[in-house]
């Protein structure tokens, strides 16, 4: 494989959610151990399955992984590193200050903005510990899905900039005097990520059309920050000899093959690497160690060629019971590339179809509602909160409120603590909350950010609401947050998306358990492009379908209370007639005149 031949220090696999990076920097740390190379693999990922992958617990510390010699893993836990983070700040003064001013601190310090920048500090530091250069020849970095990824390397040169003007004040949670300290580190961080002898960047996609577009945007974004040294890996790829005499796998096929002869223009030039499907889970190590070589689907033992007998509700039978409601926020979560999109489009059309009033929105930066929708539908509208364009809406709107009543030399200091990297934050909570106000009067439908994300996005929600909490309890007046918004079952209906594998089941049981900490009950789980819910005749297929049959079981049997299994689809389903098709919708027979 080209992208980890004559490896250099530094590896990054970066990509949309669900395409495998996490797979790939394992097999690939791996690979480079077996040649006699001392390797650290890091996850920076907010929602981590670094350990999963391997089958033992990592964690925040470096751990040797059994079995395979001179590997050593580390999962960065952002959570972990803001309890730090604000232990660092409260401490000091919590014998000093009185205790209200002490619980402000610490509240103010219980924002999204605070854990990305105690994970940030942390990821600079790895990137610049000369003790490291010793001890490993190779850091291998699996970082969290795009939107993040791009954020978070941006940060060293935006926090760099940020501290040199030197005119930040409190609103960015109050830690600006711990980052001034750290301005040579932050400096040196920038000049690693640069340096392409040093740092190599490996984008990561599937044979889709909405992964290869997300990798030509990442890699437009990363070569506009000085991180030129790229390679393309596209992962998961059918084997064309495995497609005879299976109509499913001809489709896939021919659909890939499709793809990626109309690759993005900007990709075209990047040395590439295909990896091909495989019939097992990449969990464990050796499933790791096949992953990067040739392995053709073996017959399954016992295997008659028949179909695995399991029961097959459907999306549709879930709208039901939302629909019954009249109307309400329903919100999709789950690991990058489950298709939540997808599914999040295909509820919005089903209840439009129904003739009721849905707003369908998203939170993730790198989903495309208007492209899987096709076109437009009677009762649906369509709207994006984008990060930079719900911040600059909200620059704007201080500048032109707060900003009115001050001078020259006071505006110029509210510009400049709104050029801040916590302004985001704010600006996107806010958005968040307007839209789903809209679920009291109609259905609001949310396709959420992958689940790092998601839960940042909560923890906002969650600081918000207890600061309200504070302020109005005495007073006797009624209100309602948006996390009591969330927490009301009769509102919200959250729906947890898993695919039948061992590791976005294991990601979606932990986001139900951290929902619940949280005070919100998932109303449903839907297992997507099941094969084992299709009907297929191809080795590799079948193999994957009984892999299937135990994640399933975990899902009916262990974490759900009700479900939905949607079959793996021979057409990509994009547009409002296949995406009826793929609810199980009774509207399906209209929809080809949609």
């Amino acid at each position: 494989m080209q992208f980890f031949d004559n490896a250099p220090r530094f590896l990054f696999f970066t990509g949309k959610g669900g395409v495998g990076k996490t797979s790939l920097a394992c097999a690939t740390a791996m690979q480079l151990a077996a040649r006699g190379q001392r390797v650290l693999l890091v996850s920076t990922d907010p929602a981590s399955n670094v350990g999963q992958v391997f089958g033992l617990a990592i964690g925040n510390q470096v751990t040797a992984v059994p079995e395979v010699p001179r590997l050593w893993a580390l999962e960065v836990d952002p959570q972990a590193a803001a309890q730090g983070y604000r232990d660092r700040i409260v401490g000091p003064v919590r014998s000093v200050l009185p205790d209200d001013v002490v619980k402000g601190i610490e509240e103010q310090l219980s924002g999204a903005c605070t854990t990305e920048i105690a994970a940030f500090d942390e990821f600079t530091a790895l990137l610049t510990d000369a003790s490291l250069d010793a001890r490993y020849e190779h850091i291998i970095f699996d970082t969290a899905p795009t939107g993040h990824t791009i954020r978070l390397l941006q940060l060293p040169g935006a926090w760099s900039g940020f501290l040199e003007s030197g005119k930040g004040d409190a609103s960015c949670l109050g830690p600006l005097a711990g980052l001034e300290k750290q301005r040579s580190q932050y400096a040196a961080a920038v000049a690693a990520l640069a340096d392409g002898t040093r740092t190599r960047l490996v984008l990561v996609a599937r044979a889709q059309q909405s992964t290869l577009r997300e990798a030509a945007r990442t890699h437009g974004e990363l070569q506009a920050i000085g991180l030129g040294q790229q390679y393309l890996v596209v992962n998961g790829v059918f084997p064309p000899g495995e497609a005879a005499q299976d109509p499913l796998a001809v489709a896939i096929c021919r659909r890939e093959q499709a793809v990626l002869a109309a690759m993005p223009p900007a990709l075209q030039s990047l040395p590439t690497d295909l990896v091909a499907l495989k019939p097992f889970n990449l969990v464990g190590r050796e499933a790791l160690r096949q992953l990067l070589v040739d392995t053709a689907a073996a017959p399954v033992p016992g295997d008659s060629g028949g179909q695995p007998d399991i029961d097959l509700p459907r999306l549709a039978a879930l709208v039901d019971g939302i629909a019954a409601d009249g109307h309400g926020l329903v919100m999709l979560m789950g690991k990058g590339g489950v298709g939540k999109t997808t599914l999040a489009a295909a509820v919005a059309v089903e209840l439009a179809h129904r003739g009721f009033a849905v707003h369908l929105s998203t939170s993730d930066p790198a989903a495309n509602l208007e492209q899987t929708l096709g076109g437009a539908l009677e009762n649906l509208t369509v709207s994006r909160i984008d990060p930079h364009e719900v911040t600059e809406r909200y620059r704007q709107q201080v500048l032109a409120t707060k900003g009115a009543k001050l001078d020259a030399a006071g505006r110029a200091l509210l510009e400049e603590d709104l050029r801040s990297p916590c302004t985001e934050e704010i600006a996107v909570f806010q958005a968040f909350s307007r839209t789903i106000r809209e679920a009291g009067k109609k259905f609001v439908v949310m396709d959420t950010a992958p689940t790092g994300h998601t839960l940042l996005l909560l923890d906002a929600t969650g600081a918000y609401h207890r600061d309200i909490v504070r302020q109005m309890g005495s007073t006797g007046v009624h209100f309602t947050t948006p996390m009591m918004q969330l927490q009301d079952p009769k509102q919200t209906k959250v729906i947890l998306v898993t695919l039948a594998e061992t590791t976005p089941v294991l990601e979606a049981a932990n986001l139900q358990n951290d929902l619940r900490r949280a005070g919100i009950e998932p109303w449903a789980w839907v297992i997507n492009n099941s094969v084992a819910a299709a009907r297929v005749t191809s080795p590799l297929l079948r193999q994957r379908a009984r892999n299937e049959l135990r994640e399933i079981d975990a899902v009916t049997m262990q974490h759900a209370t009700r479900w939905a299994i949607v079959p793996l689809q021979s057409e990509e389903p994009v547009g409002i007639a296949r995406l009826l098709e793929l609810a199980g919708s009774q509207f399906q027979a209209q929809a080809a005149g949609v």
